[in-house]
C-alpha cells in the first residue's frame, strides 16, 4: 500500500540511514535557486546527452533532475556539486566514482512530465520510478508485452476506473527492482510479477525476491511511484528538496 508517512523537509545535513531508504521529490519546471547554476554544474558526458534533446523542455527537464541530483548528493558529502563524479554500469545505472563513497552511498532517479523522484540509501542497491496516471494507459497494448497473465487478469478485473492506476502502479514497481538490479529495457519485464490492484499490499514476485523489499508512495497527486531496495529491515523517509517550494 502506498506510505502513509507524510513528505517532509530533510535535515540540514542529511545522512545515509541503515535501516532507512531516503526518497526526495521536486518539481523540474523551474528556475533554480539563487546560487545554483544546474547547468554549469553537468560533467562533459551530460551536457552532452542534455544537448541531445530534441525539444528544449525535454532538455531543461534533464539538466534540472541532473543538478539537483548532484546538489541532493552534495549535502550527504559536503561536497560541491560540481566535484561530484559518477560512473556508469553496463546498463546506465549511475554511481559515485570516489572508491570512498561508491560502497556507501548508493542512489538512483527517475522523473516523469516534470516530476522528479530521487532515492538515496546505505550500502544497499536501490531502485525507483515515477510515472503520471494517464487516460487509456490500461488500453494502449502495452500491457499485453509487459505483464504476465495473471497481472492481467487482475488488471481486468478491476472497475475501470482503477485500471490506469493499476497499470501505472504494476509498471513503476517492475521497473523499479529492475532499475535496483542495474538492468536495461532489454531485462523482460513480464519475468517480474508484481501487484497492481490500487490500495492493496505491495507484492513482488521474481527469481530473487528474498534478496528484495518493494514500497510504493503518491509523490504528487496524479503520480504514483515505487521504491526496490535490498533487504527486508528498512523504512521510507519521504523529503521535499528544500530548495524549492514544497508540493502540495
Amino acid at each position: 500500500m502506498f506510505s502513509a508517512f507524510p513528505w517532509s523537509q530533510p535535515p540540514d545535513r542529511p545522512m545515509v540511514e541503515t535501516n532507512a531508504i531516503q526518497v526526495w521529490r521536486t518539481k523540474l519546471d523551474c528556475e533554480p535557486a539563487a546560487g545554483q547554476p544546474w547547468e554549469t554544474w553537468l560533467a562533459p558526458d551530460e551536457k552532452a546527452r542534455a544537448a541531445r534533446f530534441v525539444f528544449s523542455r525535454d532538455r531543461r527537464r534533464f539538466i534540472a533532475a541532473r543538478g539537483i541530483l548532484r546538489a541532493i548528493l552534495g549535502q550527504y558529502l559536503q561536497r560541491h556539486p560540481a566535484d561530484i563524479e559518477f560512473t556508469y554500469g553496463t546498463n546506465g545505472k549511475p554511481a559515485l566514482r570516489s572508491n570512498r563513497w561508491q560502497s556507501m552511498i548508493h542512489f538512483n532517479l527517475s522523473h516523469s512530465h516534470g516530476l522528479a523522484v530521487y532515492a538515496v540509501a546505505d550500502g544497499r542497491e536501490v531502485g525507483i520510478d515515477v510515472e503520471a496516471v494517464r487516460p487509456g494507459t490500461a488500453d494502449n497494448g502495452v500491457i499485453d508485452l509487459a505483464f504476465t497473465e495473471r497481472e492481467v487478469a487482475e488488471l481486468h478485473a478491476l472497475p475501470l476506473h482503477l485500471r490506469d492506476e493499476a497499470f501505472a502502479l504494476g509498471w513503476t514497481r517492475k521497473e523499479a527492482y529492475i532499475k535496483a538490479r542495474g538492468m536495461g529495457m532489454a531485462f523482460p519485464l513480464e519475468s517480474v510479477e508484481v501487484s497492481l490492484s490500487p490500495g492493496q499490499p505491495e507484492v513482488l514476485h521474481t527469481a530473487d525476491t528474498s534478496r528484495w523489499s518493494l514500497r510504493s508512495f503518491r509523490p504528487a497527486p496524479g503520480f504514483v511511484g515505487a521504491v526496490v531496495g535490498e533487504g527486508r529491515n528498512w523504512e521510507l523517509r519521504l523529503w521535499n528538496y528544500g530548495d524549492l517550494k514544497p508540493l502540495s
